[in-house]
């Protein structure tokens, strides 16, 4: 979820190769449906962005040749068509490429957008381009591993004075109070007491003593319940203290290695009174501000902060920790922040996170340890 298809393959380099057959099987099959294309297609903030960044840069467009990684719909590559491109490789990984030259006919874009079913690593095209536009981005950014794709597709196609759209990002944590905190902690519980009830029904009724799996079963549910990150659209008034920058990326310059691991030291402190530390909250935004010599004469951001009421269908990653802590005003906390791909699946994350807490009185807390999955 994340892209106005997401659909080229990518995390190849670098890293383990994958099996084609088993990533598109568990990935870019998602995006073969329409269903999901129209999820994406109707979050207000996500569309808003890309047609304002296109229609209020139309220098970026006028004559130029695109490429649209993973187009989906084809709706980013017929913009950059009406924006006045002169020629658009609209390239997809998946059958959605059909609808999407459907869209490009009934739209009278045929001579001018191209569609180019493949993904991005195999397709050649015939000519080199000016502008590279996609949506690329994941979960908390980097799920899904697509901006593998779009790096592969800039250093192969694109022109040395050719501008990325978007051009930055950047990913954000802040801390965060939540009854979630509670919730799962309960949960968890819960399923343990159902587990010993089990065992001891099936010792009794059935003469096995299935004991010997309680710790592979309680390390799977708290894994479930405690570890995941959750999908959550969170309140401006759950953040507690202030946000701070994890990574910052330059699409033009940036590297497959540079995004395999996300490490950082950060900084944060308690902005609300008497409170809890429930634990933190991650998203990002990402800018449309062209090149320093060829720079946009409208910047454009598109966020996914916390928002009342405009939120954004990628919402917020959020990382419990349990038990959760009373603050105060004025504590500083000493974060350390690390994020990889899964061993096992490399569009999903791991992320490793420590806290250390100073209180305004001066007192240093124990430093919490958890790890969380992006999945």
């Amino acid at each position: 979820m994340g892209s106005f298809q997401n659909g080229v393959a990518g995390g190849d380099r670098s890293a383990t190769a994958v099996d084609k057959g088993v990533d598109f099987a568990q990935y870019f099959c998602t995006y073969a449906f329409l269903y999901h294309q129209k999820e994406m297609l109707s979050d207000r903030v996500r569309m808003d962005a890309y047609f304002n960044s296109i229609f209020q840069n139309k220098h970026h467009f006028q004559g130029k040749t695109v490429l649209d990684v993973g187009t989906g719909s084809g709706i980013l590559a017929i913009w950059s068509a009406q924006a006045g491109a002169r020629k658009v490789y609209a390239v997809e990984a998946t059958k959605m490429s059909e609808h999407a030259r459907v869209l490009v006919k009934a739209n009278n874009f045929e001579d001018v957008v191209e569609v180019i079913e493949g993904s991005m690593e195999e397709v050649t095209l015939p000519e080199k381009v000016d502008v590279i536009i996609s949506e690329w981005m994941g979960y908390f950014l980097l799920r899904e591993s697509m901006f593998d794709s779009v790096i592969c597709a800039r250093d192969r196609w694109l022109k040395p004075t050719g501008i990325m759209y978007p051009s930055h990002a950047r990913m954000w944590v802040a801390p965060i109070r939540s009854g979630l905190v509670d919730q799962k902690v309960s949960d968890y519980q819960e399923t343990m007491d159902d587990w010993y009830n089990f065992t001891n029904e099936t010792k009794t009724n059935y003469g096995v003593d299935m004991s010997v799996l309680t710790k592979p079963f309680s390390e799977e549910q708290r894994k479930y319940y405690l570890q995941t990150a959750l999908w959550n659209n969170l309140h401006p008034h759950q953040v507690i203290g202030t946000a701070a920058v994890v990574k910052e990326i330059d699409c033009l310059t940036v590297t497959v290695n540079d995004i395999l691991e996300v490490r950082s030291n950060l900084s944060s402190s308690i902005t609300l009174e008497d409170t809890r530390l429930c634990g933190f909250g991650g998203w990002f935004d990402v800018h449309f501000r062209g090149r320093t010599e060829d720079p946009a004469q409208q910047e454009i951001e598109l966020t996914t902060a916390p928002s009342i009421d405009n939120g954004t269908h990628w919402g917020q990653q959020v990382f419990l920790m349990h038990p959760s802590i009373r603050v105060c005003g004025g504590d500083d906390l000493n974060v350390s922040f690390l994020m990889k791909r899964s061993k096992e699946n490399h569009r999903l994350l791991e992320v490793e996170l420590s806290c250390e807490i100073k209180q305004h009185t001066g007192k240093l807390l124990p430093p919490l340890n958890k790890t969380f999955y992006i999945e």
